[in-house]
């Protein structure tokens, strides 16, 4: 007889003979078919033993990462970008010219000087053409090209020598600041000659907002206006060694062991559907993301300015914004916009 089950109603022989093949099978530790499945079961906790050991994450204990603010621009502090204009650009400061006859079709917070970046490398370059330096004399990156004002980094290792033609290169397409301090440092008479230069022909164009201090643009105290960029923009459009170099879409240069591979910080060179002779771009905190360019649109040869546009990607959407305008009122004369 089974225990569990009374002794006044006895099993009929066929459900015994059933609960005795279970019970074989469980001895044997044999499962039967309808188990074979297997069963979704609520998650219990383990407990703890002494043997093992909990350990419980509080996030109030765990240190919050940190982020901080990004520094506002000078346009920002100025309150640059309180200022809304027809075309909804986000650069605190923007002009349109015409290349022949200097119309201005558009025209934004004009009057504000404002630090310009690596927008400094075009005179940079300018200097270096008009001087006519050997272009093949090779120069070295060394100690007092490091940049000790950001910290930028750079891949022209101390000890990097390239001819004066490519650190020209490098400095308009890739807006490497190494390579354009040893370009200041290998003109006559070394840097403080070389931002002297860049000063006299600032004057010589009719720039009177701007200032040079250094060759790179990492300084903040380098400083100008739009219409002074578009002045310099179209005397340098004049040498066809800057157009062709500041519009290169990639350039490799052997350094060594390895080559590497440097691209234009200009994303719309490599754009079919623009036809640009000339551009340069710069960013800094105090600056902004800035741009300056020459290009074909709507029939017709302009120059460009950007400065202190908000975003990585805003400067070439202005620009965009700016064509989407001019091919949209293409059909007829174009009339000056400025802020409304």
């Amino acid at each position: 007889m089974i225990r569990c089950f009374p002794r006044s109603r006895p099993l009929p022989l066929l459900r015994l003979s059933a609960l005795m093949v279970a019970l074989a099978m469980g001895c044997a530790g044999l499962v039967s078919p309808a188990e074979a499945a297997p069963r979704k079961r609520a998650a219990v906790p383990a407990k703890a033993t002494k043997s093992s050991k909990v350990v419980r994450v509080s996030m109030r204990n765990a240190p919050a990462k940190v982020v901080e603010a990004a520094k506002p621009s000078v346009g920002q502090i100025a309150g640059l970008h309180q200022t809304h204009d027809t075309l909804a650009l986000k650069s605190s400061v923007a002009y349109v010219m015409d290349q022949d006859t200097s119309e201005v079709l558009f025209s934004k917070n004009p009057e504000a000087v404002l630090p310009i970046a690596s927008l400094t490398k075009l005179m940079t370059s300018l200097v270096v053409v008009e001087a006519k330096l050997a272009l093949d004399e090779v120069l070295e990156v060394t100690e007092e090209d490091i940049d000790t004002e950001k910290g930028s980094r750079s891949r022209l290792a101390v000890g990097t020598r390239l001819t004066r033609m490519e650190m020209l290169h490098l400095a308009l397409m890739a807006s490497e600041n190494r390579a354009a301090n040893a370009l200041g440092r290998h003109y006559p008479g070394g840097l403080p000659a070389f931002v002297e230069a860049m000063n006299r022909k600032a004057t010589a164009l009719g720039m009177a907002d701007t200032r040079y201090v250094e060759p790179t643009g990492l300084s903040s105290n380098n400083r100008s206006s739009a219409p002074d960029l578009a002045r310099l923009v179209k005397a340098a459009y004049n040498f066809p060694l800057i157009r062709e170099l500041s519009t290169s879409p990639e350039h490799a240069v052997d350094l060594g062991r390895r080559t590497v591979q440097f691209r234009n910080t200009n994303g719309l060179v490599r754009n079919p559907t623009w036809d640009i002779g000339l551009q340069k771009t710069g960013y800094i905190a105090e600056a902004g993301r800035c741009l300056v360019m020459q290009a074909q649109l709507a029939g017709r040869k302009l120059i460009l300015v950007f400065l202190d546009s908000a975003g990585k990607y805003s400067r070439l959407g202005d620009a965009e914004r700016v064509r989407h305008w001019l091919e949209a009122d293409g059909k007829g004369p174009l009339r000056p916009r400025t802020p409304a």
